[in-house]
């Protein structure tokens, strides 16, 4: 039972971790993004109070900010299956009881699948010329994007995870700006690390400069 909840526990903390150190780093490589993130926000919540869970339905653009992070940078890359019976797939024979390595990342980038693959682009998610991509949920309903894996295996803790990797992002949009390389550049190194969950090689390091104060707001909203 302790290494059950260990295990829990690790799962649940290093894959947010993971989305939102790639959310952050690709909002500061491409300040279009943050600009846009931010005026949804400013627009919806204002600048009297800290955006709230109940905001994020209310956020779309956000939501499609995460959903491009998960798309490029899937907090667990692969994920493996067994074959309950011989089948089948594409042309190859897939013998009963084989193991299967799905490769979220790979499928991610696919060129088949998505238009400029391997560029940053949330708006994907907003088209409004192609509503099937603004349909696209990331619970193992739509196999080109699998973050969380699909079927009855698929993580337990999606929707929490979502939610609090939104919000969190959002307050981290909504609070600070942040500056690396001294304002120099935008430029982030993003190389990968391997492991079961893909962090950046080298942490993301910037300094945040406040811009709404969070406590004063809160405190302001609880009298």
């Amino acid at each position: 039972m302790v290494l059950i909840g260990q295990d829990m526990f690790i799962a649940g903390t290093n894959g947010p971790a993971s989305v939102l150190e790639w959310s952050l780093a690709e909002l500061v490589r491409n300040p279009h993004v943050f600009k846009k993130a931010r005026e949804e926000i400013d627009a919806v919540v204002g600048n009297t109070r800290l955006v709230k869970e109940s905001d994020i339905p209310k956020l779309p653009y956000l939501q499609a900010v995460v959903k491009e992070t998960l798309r490029l940078h899937p907090p667990t890359p692969i994920f493996a299956r067994e074959a309950m019976r011989a089948c089948q797939v594409d042309g190859y024979d897939i013998p009963a009881n084989s193991t299967i390595m799905i490769s979220t990342w790979a499928i991610g980038r696919d060129k088949s699948y998505w238009d400029k693959p391997l560029e940053y682009n949330p708006e994907r998610f907003l088209l409004a010329d192609d509503p099937g991509k603004a349909r696209i949920d990331v619970r193992g309903q739509y196999y080109q994007l699998l973050p969380f894996g699909s079927g009855r295996r698929s993580c337990p803790g999606a929707s929490l995870a979502l939610l609090v990797m939104q919000a969190t992002l959002a307050s981290l949009v909504q609070c600070f700006d942040w500056v690396v390389n001294d304002g120099k550049s935008h430029e982030v190194d993003m190389t990968e690390e391997g492991r079961v969950t893909v962090f950046l090689a080298n942490p993301l390091k910037c300094r945040p400069v406040p811009r709404f104060t969070p406590f004063a707001a809160a405190a302001a909203a609880s009298t």
